[in-house]
């Protein structure tokens, strides 16, 4: 009697048990009926654009520096001291005046005695040219005169001859030095410094004067130095234009053309000399300036460029990404210059491409587009 109840409650358990478990299993599958279908991903675009070649116009900035066109320091030729000063530092000459009168009474000394030489020896030319002419007239008789006799006149007269030669060489040297107690402007300039004052003693350099006594800078006109790293050597030639700002000046422009170039590169900088001429009459810009040269870097014709927010920068590279049967499809690309917001890139892509005008991750690669979309 026992084991029959205790059959029957046993029995009674595993019913209730196996109808727990069939109504969770029901519940199970209503609710795995009950939830959506997975589907493939999908994003929403709105701006877009249309690929288009176009030439991107970029610059490069480097360091310049302008110079005086012309510029030289002007020293006394002989030793001697200073009589005069006619000019000052910031006076403008003009080639050929006098800057400065130098005195030295020795060389009015010497010159007196290179006079007195000359008269002597112009003296006794004459009179070695007298005789050999008297002996020659006289030679024409015949039996009066050896050949001998001749020929020795002859020499004589041509010695006398040399020798006053060598008196007016000496005569004409130091005349020239005497002119050089004069110093004067060899072009048309500004002095821009003045190193002596009347009395000074001075001399060629390091005889007297280790300092100029002036220099003298040509300012109408300047040289804008530059050096132009290897990498933008290709884009500057003869006559090519580039732009430029000095500090002391920020707001205005100036321009300038290449005038020479060196035509090598230099060893340790691995750049090229260049020189361009630029017109300063008005004299705002001042030799030594620091320029700011901008130098125009032309693109290649045949490359793409679109706004730098199209280009997609990633962990696995650089993309655009494409629309194609309205997917947005990742394409790998390299970029190239940027300037003024757009990119120049270079890939797989074909003029009149559609892409996303801005690109990001979240955008994924082989996604359906929904929505509109606007081309920029």
């Amino acid at each position: 009697m026992m084991n029959n109840l205790f059959r029957n409650k046993t029995f009674t358990i595993a019913l209730l048990l196996l109808t727990v478990v069939i109504q969770t299993g029901c519940n199970n599958t209503k609710e795995k009926e009950n939830k959506p279908k997975s589907s493939a991903p999908v994003t929403t675009v709105q701006d877009a654009i249309i690929l288009d070649i176009s030439a991107l116009t970029s610059s490069a900035r480097i360091p310049g520096e302008l110079v005086a066109f012309q510029q030289v320091d002007l020293y006394a030729k002989v030793n001697s001291f200073i009589k005069k000063l006619t000019v000052d530092v910031g006076t403008i000459v003009k080639a050929g005046q006098v800057l400065a009168i130098l005195d030295a009474p020795e060389i009015n000394s010497q010159l007196k005695g290179a006079e007195s030489r000359l008269k002597s020896q112009e003296a006794v030319y004459l009179s070695s040219k007298a005789t050999y002419d008297r002996l020659f007239e006289t030679s024409k008789t015949p039996g009066t005169i050896s050949h001998n006799d001749l020929d020795i006149a002859f020499a004589r007269q041509k010695s006398d001859q040399a020798q006053l030669d060598a008196a007016k060489a000496a005569y004409k040297e130091i005349a020239d030095n005497k002119n050089y107690l004069q110093i004067t402007a060899p072009f048309d300039g500004i002095i821009t410094s003045r190193n002596v004052s009347a009395g000074a003693y001075v001399g060629p350099s390091g005889k007297g004067s280790d300092m100029p006594i002036f220099t003298l800078q040509e300012q109408k006109k300047l040289r804008l130095v530059v050096s132009v790293p290897e990498a933008y050597t290709a884009y500057l030639g003869n006559e090519a234009e580039v732009g430029f700002t000095v500090g002391s000046i920020p707001n205005e422009k100036f321009k300038a053309n290449v005038s020479r170039l060196a035509g090598a590169l230099d060893y340790k900088l691995r750049s090229e000399h260049i020189e361009m001429d630029v017109k300063n009459e008005d004299k705002k810009l001042l030799p030594g300036m620091v320029a700011e040269v901008s130098i125009p870097l032309k693109a290649n014709a045949a490359a793409f460029t679109v706004p730098a927010t199209a280009v997609l920068n990633s962990t696995q590279g650089v993309f655009v990404i494409k629309v194609q049967q309205n997917k947005t499809i990742w394409t790998s690309v390299k970029s190239g210059r940027t300037n003024d917001g757009k990119t120049e890139v270079f890939g797989n892509l074909t003029n009149g491409d559609t892409l996303i005008l801005r690109a990001g991750e979240e955008v994924r690669n082989g996604a359906a587009l929904t929505g509109s979309i606007k081309i920029k």
